[in-house]
């Protein structure tokens, strides 16, 4: 049965865990948010995914950042300045007693909506911010056995289509491309960009090693990863060469190493893309590289987590 990155250990204290809604907090089961809400009627929103480490928000101004140049792209005022919102965001894992191991996912949608319609000018109120901390451990299977990819149909488009750098609630094009992959049966899809070259995967950033260097994507189609751009400042900390640049199937067919990155379970093996059987026979997971960059990117966040809660 395939499997993704964002599979995870299952945990009793999710049932308990207490959700804020525009700061209110509200148990898991009561958390609502309205069907007028540009989010759910139409994607209009941006997002981040957090990681909880040693009672720290991990990277958070980088997320932040993120969060709030989208906001700004698709005209969207959050209402909350970036201190008040880190505020929140940490008044909420400690009401949930949350010091390890915990994913967030921040949502911020433009607002309700006076009638189900697209144009901004008929949103009413406030934007709607909703924070749901879990406890979320990935699954050791998938750290220790790798994914399956699958290349699909479905591309990165172009930012004069919709700019895959925004971390927006519209997620369709992912969406369409991670069933084909599971329709396949791989666990996660590898997207290329409108000229045929590997940009991405469906909710992860690919990466392969050859001949000791790690290469990825040019990064012109794809979300601009916190993680992804991490792992390569800490590849070239460490004198590892790390390239964007511009690939074919054929470079990832006879790659040594692939991996994926993300906020949620940071470095995670590839074994096989498309059917092929990366690296040697019988090589044990995760390789050599992926070993290496697991540690430094750790010692990044062992390194996030003395500087405390700034």
């Amino acid at each position: 049965m395939a499997h993704g990155t964002h599979d995870y250990e299952d945990d009793p204290r999710n049932r308990d865990v207490l959700i804020n809604i525009g700061g209110e907090y509200f148990p898991r089961d009561e958390a609502k948010v309205s069907v007028f809400d540009s989010g759910y009627i139409l994607g209009d929103g941006v997002w981040e995914g957090l990681r909880v480490h040693g009672g720290v928000i991990a990277f958070l101004d980088r997320h932040m950042k993120r969060l709030y140049e989208g906001a700004k792209a698709i005209d969207m005022d959050i209402g909350l300045s970036a201190e008040a919102l880190k505020a929140r965001l940490y008044e909420t894992i400690d009401r949930n007693e949350m010091r390890e191991g915990g994913h967030i996912r921040l949502m911020v949608t433009r607002g309700i909506k006076a009638t189900p319609y697209q144009d901004p000018r008929v949103t009413i109120g406030d934007p709607t911010i909703v924070i749901i901390p879990e406890f979320k451990a990935p699954l050791k299977s998938t750290l220790e056995k790798g994914l399956k990819l699958f290349t699909v149909h479905v591309r990165r488009g172009a930012p004069d289509v919709q700019d895959p750098k925004l971390n927006s609630h519209s997620k369709l094009n992912c969406i369409t491309a991670c069933i084909q992959a599971a329709k396949a049966g791989a666990d996660e899809a590898l997207m290329l960009d409108p000229h045929g070259f590997v940009a991405t995967c469906n909710s992860t950033h690919f990466f392969i090693v050859r001949d000791g260097e790690v290469w990825t994507s040019s990064g012109r189609y794809c979300l601009g990863g916190i993680t992804r751009s991490l792992v390569i400042e800490c590849a070239r900390d460490a004198g590892i060469p790390v390239y964007e640049k511009d690939f074919s199937l054929t470079d990832v067919y006879g790659a040594d190493e692939a991996f994926v990155t993300g906020t949620f379970a940071g470095l995670v093996p590839v074994s096989d893309v498309d059917g092929r059987h990366l690296g040697d026979e019988g090589a044990s997971l995760p390789g050599l590289m992926v070993t290496r960059l697991r540690a430094l990117y750790k010692a990044r966040i062992e390194e996030e987590i003395s500087k405390g809660r700034v």
